[in-house]
């Protein structure tokens, strides 16, 4: 068994607040007994991509930086594995949407750079965030072997399968998603179901346990709401927490590792997988001849 914390919070303009009360939240959920501790998408700031303005590039910073090492010695003095979303700033011009992971040391493991890139009305990313070269990605953490994707990657199942095939004992997504409050409600609940559904079906594809962590609050002057309703499933994708949509959130989730084995014996889905006839899954479209 492994005991996964979720950090669902609300961020402000101030980078410094904002880390300093994902610290005050990390200590709450190990204090409730958590090993590994995962925080929402971008969350030393506001969720900045709503607008393309160069002045927002000021937010980045280098991975391992300013708060890696924060972060590091809340992981070395909680004995707790923390996987932290932040705005890399790789060299002038060149940024990446990354999230690095902090074993229960202290030490630095490394990190993952967000894959897909939106770029919709109010999530302009594409602006900012070059896509990641560093493929996907496992970190084996004392706890366990993790693999981390980033929000929009939620939406592609090649992201979970391979990284599931990599090892991953439990995927994490680190998000930033919510609601234009213009929006009717019955639009907003089949969004969220959307979303959930996509990553239930990650582990049930992959007899993987998914842990995914939103932001919470009213942002970009109340025209954003973002949406919450973090969750975690089990290795079959059935619900083992959820979030509300309104509040801030600090979770303590049992996972037991050891059931993806059983269910991956009693849904062999990898052992029926027809490797020799996926080809053209590499093709953008498959266009008649």
């Amino acid at each position: 068994m492994v005991k996964v914390g979720l950090v669902q919070m609300s961020c402000v303009k101030e980078p410094a607040l904002n880390l300093e009360k994902a610290i005050t939240k990390i200590k709450e959920a190990a204090a409730k007994g958590a090993q590994i501790v995962c925080l929402q998408e971008l969350f030393t700031s506001l969720y900045f991509c709503d607008v393309e303005d160069y002045d927002n590039f000021k937010l980045a910073e280098a991975i391992p930086g300013p708060s890696t090492d924060a972060l590091q010695k809340v992981a070395a003095e909680l004995g707790v594995v923390i996987i932290a979303s932040l705005f890399e700033k790789r060299t002038q011009g060149l940024y990446h949407n990354t999230t690095a992971v902090i074993d229960a040391d202290g030490s630095y493991l490394g990190k993952y750079r967000k894959m897909h890139i939106p770029d919709d009305p109010a999530y302009y990313e594409k602006f900012y965030f070059t896509p990641g070269d560093l493929g996907y990605k496992v970190f084996k953490t004392k706890f366990a072997t993790l693999g981390v994707l980033i929000c929009w990657d939620q939406w592609y199942p090649e992201a979970a399968r391979i990284t599931s095939l990599m090892g991953a004992e439990i995927l994490f997504y680190p998000t930033a998603i919510g609601w234009a409050t213009s929006q009717d409600e019955a639009t907003n609940t089949e969004q969220y179901n959307a979303w959930q559904t996509i990553q239930r079906s990650h582990s049930v594809a992959n007899g993987v346990p998914v842990v995914s962590v939103n932001r919470v609050g009213f942002e970009q002057d109340g025209l954003m709401k973002f949406w919450g309703g973090s969750f975690v499933t089990n290795a079959f994708g059935s619900l083992l927490y959820k979030a509300s949509h309104e509040d801030e959130e600090v979770a303590v989730v049992d996972i037991d590792k050891k059931s993806s084995d059983s269910y991956r014996t009693h849904w062999p889905f990898l052992r029926d997988r027809r490797i020799d006839s996926y080809q053209p899954i590499t093709k953008r479209f498959i266009d008649e001849d």
